[in-house]
């Protein structure tokens, strides 16, 4: 008869000792039906499902392979499995895996027993755990240092908003970012990512550096943040914001561009996305003389902005055309999406003010970045720890996969 035997191997790890093992192996013509290995700190975990033909003997088997190991200095382990219980294992196959990524500048112990908390009491189990961050020295203080773990998670829970508000939980308390998302064919064929500039790509809010050169810095800051809120509506306190900036010499626009403090990880994300054939984007309620400006500093494909109107030099208070507000940040990504040829769900939205949040909840990657309590709570995803770059774990990218 048929055997199927479960084999786990553990010890320390070195060059040729899978081709070892699985010499042994094809010497006895045996069938591998699953396998997965991992090595910790030069420490190798090795399993594999082995199904024994009925002309072949696990006995054999087992004896070559056990001597093998003791050559090798492995400890080695043996499992048979019921065929019934091996169907059961496959049937579960094509059904619902998700992905949770859990990052910030360290992972304590605590923090992964809450994620696994919370993943096993909404009925789901965790196939697989896999660090995307790269390895760093404890001897050396380095504020931008990056820790991250991704979870693959199979199983249907019975409430997803109950899930999404316990992980968010996690965030709150531990002071990381959890993020949950299904595991499918758009994580990694996404092809745009679109940005908000204020407060986003930029660590300022360039209305607030033009009011506090025009002497009425307080009160246009007082509104931004009411906005930002979602407090006021963003048109009213737009227009009330570029009223106090009346009369404000233009000249001053190219100092405050040389000036804006580029946010953390922002360069190396788009470098990255750009080498992996993606478009990028900048829809701003901001002004495009700037929107121009980081375009040319970062490499950005295209952006869209309110264009301030500037009359003998000096601002009238007021933009030309249209004002770039939520809905209108919305349609321009969907027309951004249709013009490349692309589905929403291969689009990344990216913006931290209540403004932003129509694009957030129509791309298929939305994240509040670094955003007020109510656009973190009202956004699917959120990074809060990190910088721009922690983007790069959403899509699943290994530290050692980019430059």
């Amino acid at each position: 008869m048929r055997e199927i035997i479960l084999l786990n191997v553990t010890g320390k790890d070195h060059p040729g000792l899978t081709a070892s093992l699985t010499g042994v192996l094809a010497d006895h013509r045996i069938n591998i039906l699953d396998l997965g290995q991992a090595v910790i700190h030069d420490h190798l975990s090795l399993g594999m499902l082995l199904e024994i033909p009925p002309e072949a003997q696990s006995g054999p088997v087992i004896k070559d392979l056990l001597f093998q190991a003791h050559q090798l200095g492995l400890q080695i382990n043996f499992t048979p499995i019921d065929e019934e219980a091996y169907e059961t294992w496959v049937s579960h196959q094509g059904k619902l895996r998700y992905i949770v990524t859990l990052l910030g500048r360290k992972l304590s112990a605590s923090t992964i027993a809450h994620v696994a908390q919370v993943v096993s009491g909404h009925g789901m189990n965790i196939d697989g755990i896999t660090r995307l961050s790269g390895r760093f020295s404890l001897r050396s203080a380095n504020p931008h240092r990056r820790a991250c773990v991704e979870f693959t998670v199979r199983g249907e829970p019975a409430d997803l908003g109950a899930l999404r508000q316990d992980l968010l939980e996690i965030s709150s308390r531990d002071a990381v970012d959890v993020a949950f998302q299904a595991d499918d064919l758009y994580r990694r064929n996404r092809r745009l990512i679109v940005f908000d500039m204020d407060s986003t790509l930029i660590q300022v809010e360039v209305i607030d550096e033009l009011a506090k050169a025009a002497g009425v810095g307080d009160a246009v800051a007082a509104i931004t943040e009411s906005a930002m809120q979602g407090e006021i509506d963003f048109n009213e306190s737009f227009r009330r914001r570029m009223a106090l900036l009346k009369g404000l010499d233009e000249s001053v626009l190219a100092g405050i561009a040389e000036r804006l403090p580029i946010t953390e990880g922002a360069e190396r994300l788009i470098s990255n996305l750009k080498r992996l054939g993606y478009q990028v984007g900048i829809l701003s309620g901001g002004f495009s003389y700037f929107a121009r400006h980081l375009q040319e500093k970062l490499g950005v494909d295209f952006f869209s902005a309110n264009e301030l109107d500037i009359h003998n030099g000096r601002l009238t208070g007021e933009v030309k055309g249209e004002i770039v507000n939520g809905a209108r940040k919305a349609e321009l990504m969907q027309q951004m999406a249709r013009d490349l040829g692309i589905s929403l769900e291969q689009v990344i939205a990216v913006g931290d003010g209540a403004n932003d949040l129509p694009m957030l909840s129509l791309a298929g990657l939305g994240v509040a970045f670094h955003a007020k309590p109510v656009v973190r709570e009202n956004a699917r995803h959120a990074i809060s720890t990190l910088g721009l770059d922690g983007i790069l774990y959403l899509l699943g990218v290994r530290d050692r996969e980019v430059k």
